[in-house]
């Protein structure tokens, strides 16, 4: 338990698939009486794991705690009906489904309380002072609306290449383990950690090859610290350097797979010091 701005801040651990545990809310909330929100991130962005939002969600109504759900990641990947969902609160950002950087949205149930972080005006109901960026607004809203209509087609075949990335990725790549889940986990997302490699090498030698990943690494103060999320799942320190995380999207194909899956066997090899470079 931590204070954050004058309040109390539990944190609640999760299992080695990066789950909260169902059982750890309940006992968290108690009767319900002092607490004041509950937040989960509807998928984690670093490894991809999908949280049991539903089942958590009615716990905190039957005890009448509002419940918050980050779901940044999941627009356009799952159905987002917040009429259904038992959620007061669900926000993403439009760049995660192909709309305008720098615009999101955040869907309020009516009487959930509300404080405002940023005041001096009555837009949007007195819930966000400044006058709204329309053109973004309404770039979000198309974006939105044309990802939710391919949704089902898409997420199919993104699964299909996912599958192929992590099936061949853990045969063939020496040290590679998953991360996150196995099958309750976005489509379009696989991450690893690759013990005895560190992943900045990884990743600059994919950029020179022309592919595109990042790490489960943060960099802070100018020294490369394991990622938070690995930590809690239990990953060693020593491995979580390694961590790779590859994610697909609509413009993504099967030779764009088969090309990665060619490629960073033969880089971790190479950085192993098994194999002369082949990228």
């Amino acid at each position: 338990m931590h204070n954050h701005y004058g309040f109390a801040l539990t944190v609640l651990p999760v299992d080695p698939d990066g789950l909260v545990r169902l059982d750890d809310v309940i006992a968290a909330l108690g009767d319900g009486k002092d607490v004041a929100v509950v937040s989960v991130m509807y998928a984690n962005n670093e490894i991809g794991t999908l949280q049991p939002i539903a089942e958590i969600g009615e716990r905190c109504r039957a005890v009448g705690v509002p419940f918050h759900t980050d779901a940044v990641q999941v627009a356009g990947k799952l159905p987002l009906n917040v009429t259904e969902l038992p959620v007061a609160a669900l926000s993403t950002s439009a760049h995660k489904f192909y709309g305008p950087k720098g615009v999101g949205f955040l869907c309020l149930r009516g009487g959930t309380p509300f404080l405002p972080i940023q005041t001096g005006g009555s837009h949007e109901n007195n819930r966000r002072a400044g006058t709204e960026n329309v053109p973004l607004i309404v770039g979000m809203a198309k974006a939105f609306e044309l990802v939710e209509a391919e949704r089902t087609p898409e997420n199919a075949r993104l699964r299909v290449l996912r599958d192929q990335l992590i099936g061949s990725i853990l045969e063939n790549v020496d040290g590679a383990r998953l991360t996150g889940a196995r099958t309750q986990r976005l489509d379009n997302h696989a991450s690893f950690v690759i013990s005895g490699v560190e992943a900045e090498g990884v990743l600059i030698a994919l950029d020179l090859a022309g592919v595109a990943a990042s790490s489960g690494s943060a960099c802070t103060s100018g020294a490369q610290r394991p990622s938070h999320v690995l930590e809690a799942i239990g990953v060693p320190a020593t491995d979580a350097v390694g961590g790779l995380r590859l994610t697909l999207g609509h413009s993504n194909t099967p030779e764009d797979v088969a090309y990665v899956l060619e490629k960073l066997p033969q880089i971790v090899a190479q950085i192993k010091g098994a194999a002369p470079a082949a990228f």
